[in-house]
């Protein structure tokens, strides 16, 4: 049998499970409902048995083999949807699945979406895009090239521009159509000063396992409404990095400088042999379970952190290594173009004052060569109406990359 007709049944067999659920519910219901009416038994092994399916009793080195070889022939997306198709059979398909679709650092694949809090490849940068739609203040990440003519990319992240009094608020989640901070779909925010020249990255997950007390001191010191009843909650956003831009007093012509501070990313993971925390489960910081924050009159009820300072991150104080810090690439002046450029390498075809390319800010004692030193970890640019191309790679994870890019799109009036 051919992985093509074994993937085909997998889906047949995912629609009969669901239509099989869908009528044990309507059963439970009419049972409750009325209690006269009899009804088959259902005892917990025959509804496992049910949802398990025919699959599950593949011997284990048979679908080791099938996994394997679907998840080396499915290397892109949409293609690549395969993949997440066999880790949602049952079980055992699942815990087969995870041991063998690697982390983007091995791999340079984004599969599921912890894939999007992992460090990207180290060889070379994981190429992706950015739709703007500025009637909505919405931004699109897609994984790919550039746009395709279907209009079938897989979209990675969205993100939402709020405008608040003193800040300006991008809100990040996994879906296009819900920005709710009450989410499941909730990843994290990027929050702007009133100048548009400091911004503060927030995850709602630390990128390790914070202690128990922590968290505790964290959910005592955050404000809520009189309404909040949800007791399984995180206990903050993480301040998880800062992106600086300085100030063009002058008025002087040329590209922005920034600087980025990566809390939750050491130096010394770009020093030879070292490594970046990653996480390998978006829930196992809050015990499997997502935050569930009730609502009212249609507004969130969970208020911002009150002091997202970082001598109160987490991330800061669970360690004394120093952060990473990356700058931008300084341009050169182009005489016969009068302009700034950058090498791009293709990528980026519009000239724009967002356009940067961002590499390691490091010192002679770390022990960093000097070609890391000159390797371009992130670089975002213009290719179109609307359309900019965001590459990034090893240690800045999809996420990380996508609030950077952000930064880029807020107005910043005494920058430039």
């Amino acid at each position: 049998m051919s992985i093509k007709s074994i993937v085909r049944e997998l889906k047949e067999m995912k629609d009969g499970i669901g239509n099989i659920s869908r009528r044990g519910l309507e059963g439970k219901h009419w049972r409750g409902r009325a209690r006269s009416h009899i009804a088959p038994d259902e005892t917990p092994a025959e509804t496992d048995q049910i949802e398990q399916g025919q699959w599950a009793n593949l011997p284990p080195e048979l679908l080791l083999d099938i996994i394997r070889r679907v998840e080396e022939s499915e290397t892109s997306w949409p293609a690549r949807a395969v993949v997440v198709h066999c880790a949602s059979v049952c079980r055992s398909w699942r815990e087969i699945t995870k041991e063998i679709v690697k982390t983007p650092e091995q791999c340079g694949r984004l599969t599921f979406p912890i894939s999007l809090k992992q460090p990207g490849h180290r060889e070379s940068p994981i190429q992706c895009f950015i739709k703007r739609d500025t009637a909505t203040s919405t931004f699109l990440l897609y994984c790919g090239l550039v746009p395709s003519e279907g209009e079938n990319d897989k979209l990675l992240l969205a993100a939402r521009k709020i405008r608040r009094a003193t800040c300006s608020d991008f809100i990040v989640s996994l879906v296009s159509d819900d920005f709710s901070r009450a989410s499941n779909t909730y990843v994290g925010k990027l929050r702007s000063n009133f100048l548009g020249t400091k911004f503060t990255m927030y995850d709602c997950e630390p990128t390790f396992e914070v202690p128990t007390q922590t968290q505790h001191a964290n959910r005592i010191s955050r404000r809520f409404h009189s309404r909040q009843v949800s007791p399984r909650l995180p206990a903050c956003n993480y301040s998880i990095g800062t992106i600086t831009y300085e100030l063009n007093v002058l008025r002087s012509r040329g590209p922005r400088r920034m600087h980025c501070m990566m809390h939750s990313i050491p130096v010394s993971s770009i020093e030879e042999g070292g490594t970046v925390p990653t996480l390998t489960s978006l829930t196992e910081t809050f015990g499997g379970q997502f935050p569930h924050l009730s609502t009212s009159k249609g507004k969130e009820s969970v208020s911002d952190i009150s002091s997202p300072s970082p001598s109160q991150s987490p991330v800061l104080t669970q360690g004394s290594e120093e952060p990473l810090v990356l700058k931008n690439k300084a341009p050169r002046w182009h005489e016969q173009l009068q302009c700034w450029c950058l090498n791009f390498r293709g990528r980026v075809t519009v000239a724009s004052v967002k356009n940067f390319q961002l590499v390691a800010a490091v010192e002679s004692f770390h022990n960093v060569s000097s070609a890391d030193q000159e390797r371009v970890i992130l670089q975002f640019g213009k290719i179109g109406k609307d359309i900019f191309t965001m590459d990034y790679r090893y240690p800045l994870s999809a996420f990380q990359a996508f609030a950077i890019c952000l930064s880029s799109f807020d107005t910043k009036p005494a920058c430039e």
